[in-house]
């Protein structure tokens, strides 16, 4: 029997959290140089690269379903980040982690079939609540609309990982997914003309921020999908806007306020008490 780095489905959604956040404060010092759509392209192209020569998947074995949620996924996840990306180019990476994550939310709350599910979930938005800020003080519209767009796709990134890791081999998936959100968000990023800026400094950072923003959390999360009920997955993620704005104070000396720290313990001990019930209704 060959062996192989099983990673609990929990740890799993956890690392993929802090690789993708991390990615996201690097990717934010790349949009000075190149832009919001050219580091989404460049970013999802090179995951593209790297994940097919890492699992080298057979495009001719694929089922006919296996290709339109394929596909669809792919679709969904290149909106998803671009879309994103966009966002935070206008307002904080926090903030628009927080609005971005009323998708997901949404989907827990609708999902939710017990009582203790409300409680996570009613602490995690209660942080929402906490870190986002109402006054209204400088936000720039475009960026909220964005960063809730997002929060759809988002959403439904949650919904289709979860159908296509039932169908076909996560890795696989991910890297047939990501040659067609290559194909949806390349456009874009050459029509803005950031791509004719880069240079082998540039791209050695893009290749560090495929591997931190989608290779690898992409391929944790559809391993975790496979395990966890949607909803589940869904409140997990609301570690998310915590980790961002930790991110954000190590990569980008962004600092939190105490508003901001009581927040982060919501969503800390909503995601704790969501990994809690998890363990117990597999025991």
């Amino acid at each position: 029997m060959k062996s192989k780095i099983n990673i609990p489905p929990i740890p799993a959604v956890l690392l993929s959290i802090i690789s993708v956040q991390c990615g996201a404060a690097i990717a934010k010092t790349l949009f000075p140089e190149i832009g919001a759509a050219a580091t989404a392209s460049l970013r999802i192209g090179l995951s593209a690269v790297i994940l097919l020569i890492t699992f080298r998947p057979n495009l001719f074995k694929l089922t006919a379903k296996q290709w339109k949620y394929t596909i669809l996924y792919g679709v969904c996840l290149g909106v998803m980040n671009m879309v994103f990306y966009m966002s935070i180019a206008r307002i904080p990476i926090g903030l628009g982690v927080t609005l971005e994550f009323v998708g997901p939310l949404a989907l827990a709350i609708f999902g939710s079939k017990k009582a203790i599910d409300f409680v996570w979930v009613i602490l995690a938005a209660t942080g929402i609540i906490l870190i986002t800020p109402w006054t209204g003080n400088g936000l720039n519209l475009a960026g909220i609309l964005l960063a809730l767009l997002a929060g759809l796709f988002w959403a439904g990134y949650i919904i289709l990982g979860g159908r296509i890791s039932k169908i076909m081999k996560g890795g696989d998936a991910v890297a047939i997914g990501m040659i067609f959100a290559t194909l949806v968000i390349l456009p874009f990023g050459i029509s803005g003309g950031g791509l004719s800026h880069l240079n082998p400094g540039l791209v050695g950072l893009g290749a560090a921020l495929a591997l931190l923003s989608s290779a690898i959390p992409f391929t944790l999360e559809m391993r975790a999908l496979k395990q966890l009920p949607a909803r589940t997955f869904s409140i997990l993620m609301s570690l998310e806007p915590a980790m961002a704005s930790l991110a954000a104070l190590v990569f980008l000396q962004e600092y939190l306020t105490l508003k901001e720290c009581l927040a982060v313990a919501f969503v800390v001990i909503a995601s704790t008490g969501s990994s809690l019930t998890t363990k117990r209704a597999k025991l």
